[in-house]
This record gives C-alpha cells, structure tokens and sequence, in this order.
C-alpha cells in the first residue's frame, strides 16, 4: 500500500507539475500587490482542486453513461496523457506556453493559473484513471482524492513562494523540472495504452 501511494504521488506531481506552474503564476501576477499575489495563488489552488474533484466524482458516471469499456478508456486516456507528455517535452514547455495565454491581467485566478495550469487536461485524465470503479476500490479511490488535495496543497505552498522558488532554481531549471516530469507521464501512459491492449486482445480470443 506504501509503495502504492508514493507511485501515486510521484505520478500526480509529474502531471500536475507545481513547479511548471510557477512562471505562469509570476507572470499572471506581475501587476498585482503582495497581497492580490496571495489571493490568486490559494484561490486558484482551491478551485483547481474542486475541478480534479468534479471529475473524480462525475467522471466514471459520464463514460459509463457513454458504454466507454475500460480497456478502451486505459487506451485513449493513455494515448491523450501521452501526447500531453510529448508537449511537455518537445514543445515550449509549460511555462512558456500558458504564459502566452494571459490577455487579461486583472482576471487571472481561474484561467490560466487553475486552468490549464493546475488542473490541465493531463491532471484531469489522469485523476480519472486513478480513480476508475472497474479497477479500484471506493478506499483507494478516496486515497487518491486525499493525494491529489495533497498535491494541490503542495503547488500552493510553492506558488506563495513562487518568487523565492524562481530566484533559486531559475527559470530555465524551471523547465528542464517539466520536461523531466513529463518524461514520467509518457512512461506511465504508454503502460496504460498497453495494459487496454493486453485486456482487450485477452477479452477478445
């Protein structure tokens, strides 16, 4: 169960990526006082965390609602978490890419500093994995919303101290931080688009 858990947690850290957001939070903020700073950066976790819980919750009701079958969910939430990972690593990087996204500077809690920049799609697919009834039990599951509040928590701390973070590791480690976790991603997707393959073609002979 230990062993479990710090996969998980290693694994929602890769996807969620709190240092990946600290540039975009900076940059988000650059106009507004200490205190506004603040505001956004525990708001934005809050509402971040609610969105991941939303599809915890809502998730598997809406793919079984669909007659999605597991094999084929572990598939497709593999492939897109891994063309998510492909633009963690060869693309601009986190940071560079949803900085682009600010045009307004007054209105910034919700997009894009909780989304994409927390809560991105990757988070949301991969919460939803992580939490499939078929494959997890209700108390892993709620382990799994606890570790994902956990994260959340964890990416607020930094972006309150966001400035002292960027200062140390700078920028351009910033990014290599994200590439790095997004090369964890693209392993953990491409076991899940293999577990769907090895499930479906058992099922099927």
């Amino acid at each position: 169960m230990t062993a479990e858990i710090i996969t998980k947690i290693f694994f929602l850290i890769a996807v969620i990526d709190p240092l990946g957001s600290v540039p975009v939070y900076l940059e988000a903020t650059k106009q507004l006082n200490d205190k506004h700073k603040k505001k956004v950066a525990i708001r934005a976790s809050y509402i971040a965390f609610l969105i991941l819980l939303f599809f915890i919750v809502v998730g598997q009701i809406i793919l079984e609602g669909m007659n999605v079958t597991l094999d084929a969910f572990q598939i497709s939430g593999g492939v897109i978490l891994f063309l998510f990972a492909l633009t963690m690593i060869f693309g601009e990087g986190k940071p560079e890419s949803e900085k682009h996204m600010i045009t307004d500077y007054k209105h910034v809690t919700i997009f894009p500093v909780a989304i994409p920049s927390i809560a991105s799609p990757g988070a949301i697919m991969a919460v939803v994995l992580l939490t499939d009834n078929n494959v997890y039990t209700l108390q892993q599951q709620a382990i799994t919303t606890a570790l994902v509040a956990v994260v959340v928590v964890l990416t607020m701390s930094i972006l309150l101290a966001a400035s002292h973070v960027q200062n140390k590791i700078g920028e351009y480690g910033i990014t290599v931080i994200s590439k790095v976790m997004g090369l964890i991603l693209a392993s953990y997707a491409v076991q899940s688009i293999l577990t769907g393959l090895k499930d479906f073609f058992m099922v099927a002979n």
